[in-house]
């Protein structure tokens, strides 16, 4: 703990003071364009990562980056997602995945987490991009996919995430009327590069590529 106080000691002198007229701003009420869905990892740090300031995202995380399909259940990732988009008015939203990710190492051996009940219950979200796994590599359904697979599973799960997205009511409604647009990302941890897909897309692109035209307009 002692580096966190010293944190937020530094942060109370130097930071606050040299950005004092933006957190005035922020303190009546936030703006942000883009819901940021991540992983919990403590690796990732989503505003590092864009280059964004507070008030600029709207973020959500949780072990895997998973977007549970619809349901009238109700769980702390729907609720965020229904007021990002249906109150703040989002109008990115990005589905960020990671490599090494611990989520879907647990994902390819079920057995692993065996153990945690409630991780084994969360990971079952990640039931299709393993299966799509399985198949594509001749695995039998249900048996444990190699470590060497890793990778290919931390894209499909991105892909899968984001179709479980689209169910949800207030997203289908704005991607319908084309006021919102999904995007996927993996982030490469040792590179820092990112691999994207959009969310009708069946494979991932480098970052540069994928945006093109919007880099060339900066």
């Amino acid at each position: 703990m002692k580096d966190i106080i010293r944190g937020v000691l530094d942060f109370r002198t130097n930071v606050y003071p040299e950005r004092k007229d933006l957190f005035g701003t922020l303190a009546g009420g936030q703006n942000p364009e883009v819901l940021f869905i991540t992983c919990s990892d403590s690796r990732i740090d989503p505003n590092l990562l864009t280059g964004s300031d507070p008030g600029d995202l709207f973020i959500c995380r949780n072990a895997g980056n998973i977007i549970p399909p619809h349901s009238n259940e109700t769980g702390g990732m729907t609720a965020s997602i229904e007021y990002a988009v249906a109150v703040l008015g989002v109008r990115h939203i990005i589905v960020c995945g990671h490599t090494d990710c611990g989520a879907v190492k647990g994902a390819l051996d079920m057995h692993s987490v065996k153990g945690l009940p409630h991780v084994h219950e969360w990971l079952g979200h990640c039931r299709s991009a393993m299966e799509i796994v399985r198949e594509r590599n001749n695995i039998e359904s249900g048996a444990c996919i190699e470590p060497k697979h890793l990778n290919e599973a931390i894209e499909e799960n991105v892909q899968q995430q984001v179709q479980h997205l689209r169910t949800h009511p207030v997203v289908a409604a704005k991607l319908a009327t084309k006021k919102v647009e999904i995007h996927g990302w993996v982030y490469n941890i040792e590179s820092g590069n990112i691999r994207c897909c959009g969310h009708n897309s069946e494979s991932f692109e480098n970052f540069d590529k994928h945006y093109h035209d919007e880099i060339s307009l900066l």
